[in-house]
């Protein structure tokens, strides 16, 4: 399977969520929301622009998507996409959607990212 990737236009961040009353609201007006629920924590990873109040936050990340629909049955398709970067220093934060899956960098090393990942993929921005 020939990988394409995406680059988004838009910057994202992690957040620690105090409270999910308000998620309902935030998923219609935001164009990347990932919500997920543990017994110790609520994360977040949306777009700054619609970032609520939080307890913690890391912003200043991009995200590389994974272009078409991967099978389940699709072995080592994030690991061919992070080995790269990791073997580059290039720190990512991974999420996976039923679809397919997301790597994001920080800001400040996307231009190092995007030149490692076309050595070896064809990247839209």
């Amino acid at each position: 399977m020939e990988i394409e990737l995406q680059l988004m236009d838009f910057d994202l961040a992690i957040a620690k969520l105090s409270d999910p009353d308000k998620l309902g609201e935030l998923i219609g007006k935001a164009k990347f929301v990932s919500f997920t629920k543990t017994g110790d924590e609520i994360s977040l990873v949306i777009d700054i622009k619609n970032l609520p109040n939080h307890q913690f936050a890391n912003e200043g990340w991009k995200a590389f998507k994974i272009i078409g629909t991967l099978d389940f049955s699709l072995v080592g398709i994030l690991q061919q996409v992070i080995r790269p970067l990791s073997e580059n220093g290039i720190s990512i934060f991974a999420i996976s959607t039923f679809d397919t899956d997301y790597i994001l960098v920080k800001d400040e090393q996307v231009e190092i990212a995007v030149d490692v990942l076309q050595k070896t993929f064809k990247i839209n921005k």
